[in-house]
Parts: C-alpha cells; structure tokens; sequence
C-alpha cells in the first residue's frame, strides 16, 4: 500500500463546498485585505491561544520579524536560538540587523537547551527564541525565570505547535510574542502563505499591527518604517471554515502517534519523546534511526512517503559562516541531523495506513 508524506489536498477534498463558498464570498466582497474576515480569524485564534490580542500577517516568517521589530531587536543586538529549527527561525534575526546565537538542543525533544541558553546570555542579548519542534513545546520555565532576571524578551517561535500546550498553557500564551504560520503543511494551513502573531501585551500588540502596515498609524503618516505583510482575506475565509476542526484534527494526530509507538515498541525505532506535562500536537512524527538512507531507500520503492526535517543544523549553513561556527561545536543538532525521520502523520491519514507505514519502517530495518 503506497502512502503519501503528505496529502495537502485532502482536507479541500473533504469540505470542497465550504471553502468555495468562503472563497467565492471573498470574491464577491471586494474587500480583500483587512477585512472582516481576517478580523474574525484573529479573533478567533487569539481566543484559541487564550490571549487577548493576534494580528494576522503574511507568513510565519513575517510573523517573526514582526515579533523582532516590535520587541525593539535590531543592530547590535543578540538573540539566542536553536541550531536545529526550519531556516526562518534564524534568518529573521539577521533580517532586522541583528546576531544570532545559536545553542544546542535536548537529545530527547530536539528543542532548544535552557542550560545553554543561560551560559550565552551577554549584555547584547535582547531576545530568546525557543521553537517548538515538531509540535512540542520547548521546556519554557527556564526561559521565562531568565527573561525576568534579564529583562530579556521570549518569542515563541510556534510555527509548527499550533494548539500545543506547556503544563496547561498555550503555546503563544507564555512568552511575550508568539508566532505561528498557516503554510500548507502546518496542523492549520491556508491556501498559500500566512501567518500570525499573539500577544497579551497591548502595547506589543500595536507595534505589530503598526509594522504590519507600513508602519503607518494613521494612514499615510509614518513614524516607523513597518512592511507590506497583511494577510488576505482570501487566506483567512480559508482558515475560518478550517479553525473549527483543529481540535478534531489535533486528536487524529495523536491517534496516530499512539499507533506508531504501539508498533515501534521494543523494535530499532526510536519514537518521539513526549514530556509528561505537554499537549504535543505532532505536525512531523520524527522518528530516530541508525542507517537512515538505507531505510529512506526501502520506503521509497515501496511507495512510503518520509522526510528529513533537517538534513543542514542552522550554525553550518553557509550563510552564517561569518559567525564562526564550525562543525563539532553543536554535536547533539548535528547528529539528530543524520539520524532523524519524519514519517507521515497528517490526520487525514486511515489507521491502516499508519499501520502499513510502521510495518515498512520496521521490516526495513
């Protein structure tokens, strides 16, 4: 049985009717850009985020560096981050002028180490970046006790954790600014790019709307140099009809994680770990193996869809080569870079085929 890394079109297949409806109502509006709609949708996730405040933006990565902007990080300033995330989460930081720090991860989630992240703090550190890998959140208490003793900002890089939850908290509830995506592959994914910003700080909250637009506030009078990164009400007509089965969605999620380690249990596999007090809402089932191309190879003809999330750790990409970073100086991200692979988890997938997939997975090994 063939089964798909990915199948971006399934959740359109499902609720056809509704979303060309929401689209075809867009249309029909004339209202594109920050109308009602895109209201409603921040509305309706700040309230999912159990925050008062979300402003929708262009993308994820948008999200980012408005996140940036609007906590006062630019030249001359730091920010400590993984190595071991999706390019954006570092390249942000360079865009708005600013160094990245980078740090090693926990062996166990692959999210950042808080051990570490204590001992590169300087006096230029303006801001910390945890990501929430794969859909579990990063260990954030320590974080947020150094935030409080160096007045150091926290912005959740939570682009792949919708929904996700830390000792009862939302993700994007806990640090200052958090930030998510609606690319296609994420939990709640548009029809092309977007992204969105949480805040409980209302003075956060309107740096970010003021950047998102120019920078303008009123209209045509600028005070700050902002951007063109507003999300269309095409995106959020899209993303209202799909906000209300995430839940649903979250829990075939980790249906299927459960069924995968019931079938990895005692075998070659290493599986996910799961911290006893988070909600992980499994955008990628990473699974831990030796001779990863071997299996990749075996899949692959049998029609078994993976993928490496991420082949390249962030401090030995060739753009940060100016920071000084060298092979060694990371182990843990760059062995996780060599041994990791995502296996398919999207909810629209039918227990049988988690079940085909474990099966090829392991009688490869």
């Amino acid at each position: 049985m063939a089964v798909p890394f990915l199948d971006v079109t399934a959740q359109y297949r499902a609720l056809q009717a509704e979303i060309e409806k929401a689209l075809l109502d867009v249309a029909r509006s004339g209202r594109y850009i920050l109308g009602e709609r895109g209201a409603a949708l921040e509305k309706a996730l700040a309230a999912y985020a159990d925050v008062p405040y979300a402003v929708g933006c262009a993308s994820g990565t948008d999200a980012l560096i408005l996140a940036l902007r609007a906590a006062g990080v630019g030249p001359g300033h730091e920010v400590i981050t993984t190595a071991y995330s999706f390019f954006a989460t570092a390249s942000c930081i360079s865009l708005v002028g600013a160094t990245p720090v980078f740090v090693d991860i926990d062996p166990r989630t692959y999210n950042i180490d808080a051990a570490q992240v204590e001992r590169r703090i300087t006096v230029r550190t303006k801001a910390i970046i945890p990501v929430h890998l794969y859909g579990q959140p990063a260990e954030m208490d320590p974080l947020l006790a150094l935030s409080r003793e160096w007045g150091i900002t926290i912005i959740e890089d939570a682009c792949q954790a919708i929904g996700a939850e830390y000792k009862g908290r939302r993700v994007c509830a806990i640090g200052q600014i958090g930030c998510v995506s609606f690319y296609p592959t994420k939990n709640l994914s548009g029809m092309g790019d977007g992204g969105m910003a949480f805040t409980s700080d209302p003075a956060l909250f309107e740096k970010l709307r003021v950047l998102r637009e120019h920078g303008a506030r009123p209209r045509y009078v600028h005070k700050v140099i902002g951007y063109n990164s507003r999300l269309d009400e095409l995106q959020a007509a899209v993303l209202l009809v799909k906000a209300r089965r995430l839940e649903e969605w979250t829990a075939r999620r980790r249906a299927h994680a459960g069924l995968y380690r019931e079938r990895f249990e005692g075998g070659p596999v290493i599986p996910p770990f799961e911290s006893p007090y988070v909600r992980h809402v499994y955008n990628q089932f990473v699974v831990r193996v030796k001779n990863r191309a071997r299996l990749m190879g075996r899949l692959k003809a049998e029609g078994i869809g993976c993928a490496v999330y991420y082949p390249v750790p962030l401090h030995i990409q060739e753009c940060f080569a100016g920071l000084g970073y060298k092979r060694g100086d990371l182990p843990v991200s760059e062995l996780a870079a060599e041994e990791t692979l995502a296996l398919p988890i999207y909810p629209d997938l039918r227990p049988e085929q988690v079940v085909e997939v474990a099966k090829a997975v392991s009688g490869a090994l």
